[in-house]
């Protein structure tokens, strides 16, 4: 915060939670924040000129009061890129090795050879987004030896991708797929993205990572898909629904493994959303250009 204060900004340091309107709040013309929206209303800050936030995604902003107010939002992309990208690893090495009956055995002291373990080498990946996050997971999973496919918009020729598909040619895209990973942000066109249709032109026994948000999946056709055996195995850290229901069937199925949205982190992430957010401060001081700035019509 002192470095912060060197730059020039007067300081309001508040907890998010619970954090509603009062006059000490009404000049604010800057606010850093992950989601004091629940109760905050930012329509009340008549002076408001920037939201820095300190998360990737942007589903708890109140979008249309930013549009009606010409307040600009940037977020923290980038930020997490490389926990993430290395999870991504981690949870396709896992999958195909069977880590997780491993460990099963393990708790159990069961000494058991398993065939069945593939290799990584010579398959096919595809990305649905190919954004700074899975630009580091291709980056890396490069070394294994595997082709690397992309979606996005309009078919982008990106960085560590073989070829990239635009997202109306995600049934072509997914076909050629051994393992498909979930990295493209939420939004209206790409809520439920991965229904029944899209998974029926799957592989069978296609493997599925979902690192960005639940309701990008349509999480009945998933689960049905799972248990019937076209999905082999997924690693999960995002849900329609989080904290993930007690109650969900998703708990109990053998061939999912779950993570509490805990991919992002790292002990770099402090120091990374920090720089981030101090670059972007001098950048507004001095008139620049700030970095990742959202785009509030496309959502991301």
């Amino acid at each position: 915060m002192e470095r912060i204060r060197q730059l020039g900004y007067d300081i309001i340091e508040k907890s998010e939670k619970e954090l509603y309107f009062s006059e000490e709040l009404r000049d604010t013309e800057v606010l850093v924040c992950y989601n004091p929206f629940n109760t905050l209303d930012i329509s009340k800050l008549p002076n408001l000129k920037w939201i820095q936030l300190t998360s990737v995604g942007i589903d708890q902003v109140p979008i249309d009061i930013l549009k009606k107010n010409s307040i600009t939002l940037t977020n923290n992309k980038g930020g997490y890129s490389i926990p993430i990208g290395e999870w991504i690893v981690l949870k396709l090495l896992e999958m195909y090795k069977n880590s997780k009956a491993f460990y099963q055995k393990q708790s159990q002291k069961i000494w058991k050879i398993d065939t069945s373990l593939l290799e990584l080498y010579g398959k096919t990946i595809g990305f649905i987004g190919t954004g700074s996050i899975a630009s580091e997971a291709a980056k890396r999973l490069k070394g294994f030896g595997v082709d690397i496919l992309g979606l996005n918009t309009r078919g982008t020729k990106t960085e560590y991708f073989d070829k990239c598909y635009s997202i109306d040619k995600i049934n072509e895209m997914v076909k050629l797929s051994d393992a498909i990973v979930v990295s493209i942000p939420h939004t209206e066109k790409t809520h439920n993205l991965l229904n029944e249709e899209v998974f029926q032109e799957m592989k069978n026994g296609v493997y599925l990572v979902n690192i960005a948000r639940g309701s990008i999946i349509d999480e009945r056709a998933m689960i049905n898909n799972l248990k019937n055996g076209k999905i082999k195995c997924a690693a999960l850290d995002v849900f329609e629904k989080e904290p993930l229901d007690k109650n969900n069937p998703l708990w109990e199925i053998e061939n999912v493994i779950i993570t509490p949205h805990n991919s992002w982190v790292s002990e770099m992430r402090d120091d990374r959303r920090f720089n981030i957010i101090y670059d972007n401060l001098k950048r507004y001081l001095s008139n620049q250009t700030l970095k990742n700035i959202v785009d509030l019509n496309k959502g991301y």
